[in-house]
């Protein structure tokens, strides 16, 4: 994995924090967050599997989005 796909993963964490349901979702991404900070820290291929998973679910949840019509005179 590339240097830039861990960063945007890591991007992401603070969000994904942020909307954990779990207190095991919010316990690994304040882990991975504080872990992150550390000088020439990688991520495990385990906690990269991990904060994949994490992200693409953040990025699933469907919001209701309200549509505007056209407005045809």
């Amino acid at each position: 994995m590339t240097d830039r796909n861990v960063e945007e993963l890591l991007h992401h964490m603070p969000a994904v924090h942020r909307r954990a349901e779990t207190g095991w979702a919010k316990g690994f991404t304040d882990s991975i967050i504080k872990q992150a900070r550390r000088r020439n820290w990688r991520p495990s291929p385990k906690q990269i599997g991990i904060m994949r998973w994490l992200v693409s679910e953040l990025f699933a949840e469907v919001e209701d989005l309200d549509l505007i019509e056209r407005f045809e005179p």
